[in-house]
């Protein structure tokens, strides 16, 4: 029943109730997804298999996901990235000090 390519439900976390579609079984108890959920592990009890499969290979990239999940009627709405503006780090000034001109120090007498 768990498969790649087949299509499920979401029924538990942040991303319940949308629409995946499996990219790669990683072991007996989780599943790689993708779709209309974040591309992510899941775990198999979180989901519900639906009776459609989509034919896309394993470890598939998201946009050959999106383009199969399109044909059979599901939408995935992509979530625009939004452009943060540069900003700059305050400079910060240094102090410099005019230092006056010393005499040249006499050396210290050593012993021998």
């Amino acid at each position: 029943m768990i498969e790649v390519g087949r299509v499920c439900l979401k029924i538990a976390g942040r991303d319940s109730n949308l629409k995946c579609a499996i990219i790669d079984v990683l072991d007996d108890k989780t599943v790689m997804i993708d779709g209309q959920t974040r591309r992510k592990k899941c775990n198999i009890k979180h989901l519900e298999p639906l009776n459609s499969v989509v034919k896309i290979k394993k470890g598939a990239t998201h946009s050959e996901v999106v383009k199969e999940l399109e044909k059979i009627g599901i939408k995935v709405v992509e979530k625009e990235k939004k452009a943060k503006p540069k900003t700059q780090k305050p400079v910060k000034k240094r102090n410099i000090k005019d230092k006056p001109i010393e005499a040249e120090k006499p050396k210290k007498k050593t012993k021998k």
